[in-house]
């Protein structure tokens, strides 16, 4: 009785084990562009049009507001993509024919790591991060945790992604990781 218990357990977790494999691999650290979301604090400069210059926070539905221009939809672009259009808005409205605008990333939004690890929480987001900093930032792996099947959300346009990760994965600003408790 106790043998068929056994098999019966290790088929469910075989059926376990084939769909997380199934989910897709998530990309390591590479110097692919940063895009803005929500939580975002940016710094917009413009030359000559001291009023717009500021820092702004993106909104949860994914803008920011400007004096002159009024709300801009930035969530998905980089700060190269915002200063392109912060400048083609000024071209628009014919307030400078040849504006020059800088925008750079003053405080990215956090990080979430969850599940077995020793301090779980919201954590500041550090550039370059990986899967492996973010659990050495929470202060380690328990001794229940799963090293090896840690689940990745990352949150695009409003659709979320999961997938699994490798230690070398890349964290983004308002990505989850969830380390999960192994079996055996």
């Amino acid at each position: 009785m106790p043998r068929r218990i056994l098999a019966a357990a290790l088929l469910s977790l075989g059926g376990c084990a084939s769909s997380v494999a199934q989910l897709p691999a998530v990309e390591t650290v590479s110097d692919q562009t940063y895009r803005l979301g929500p939580g975002d604090e940016i710094r917009v400069m413009v030359y000559g049009f001291d009023s717009m210059t500021n820092a702004y926070t993106v909104s949860d539905a994914g803008t920011i507001s400007l004096p002159l221009i009024s709300t801009l939809e930035v969530e998905g672009l980089s700060t190269a993509e915002l200063e392109t259009a912060i400048g083609g808005e000024l071209r628009t409205r014919d307030l400078a024919p040849r504006p020059s605008v800088s925008v750079q990333v003053q405080k990215f939004r956090p990080f979430y790591i969850l599940g077995e690890v020793q301090r779980p929480g919201q954590y500041p987001y550090v550039p370059g991060m990986t899967v492996l900093t973010a659990v050495s930032i929470a202060g380690g792996y328990t001794f229940r945790a799963n090293k090896h099947d840690t689940e990745l959300v990352r949150t695009r346009k409003r659709v979320s992604y999961r997938a699994r990760a490798s230690a070398d994965a890349r964290v983004l600003p308002g990505d989850t990781l969830m380390v999960p408790e192994a079996w055996f």
